[in-house]
């Protein structure tokens, strides 16, 4: 299951990082974004939550991360893409860069997530 927790956590780092690129690309040539765009953003968040769901799992086995700041760094990720469904503007391409910010900066807090909890 640790295992599992690790490949988990490069594969969150990744999309994270890469909806985001995705994203911003798309608010900078045509302002919102389509399908494919919205699908990269809603894996980011998806790959959180089951990360997230893992790491309750093995906190519930017993097993704990070397660093306490290993769970405020995953908190704040997961609970970073969920901000912009509450503040971010109901439509538009403010709405789109929104979630590409805070998918970015959800990467960034896993990456130190990632670093604490090894």
């Amino acid at each position: 299951m640790v295992a599992l927790h690790v490949a988990l956590g490069v594969t969150v780092i990744v999309v994270c990082v890469v909806s985001a690129v995705i994203a911003f690309v798309a608010y900078r040539r045509a302002g919102t974004g389509g399908a494919f765009v919205s699908h990269a953003l809603v894996l980011a968040q998806t790959l959180l939550i089951a990360q997230a769901a893992v790491g309750l799992l093995l906190l519930s086995d017993g097993h704990r991360a070397p660093e306490k700041l290993h769970y405020t760094y995953g908190a704040l990720a997961l609970g970073l893409v969920l901000v912009p469904w509450f503040y971010a503007p109901r439509a538009g391409s403010k709405r789109l860069l929104w979630f590409a910010v805070t998918t970015l900066v959800a990467g960034a807090l896993a990456v130190r997530a990632f670093m604490s909890g090894s």
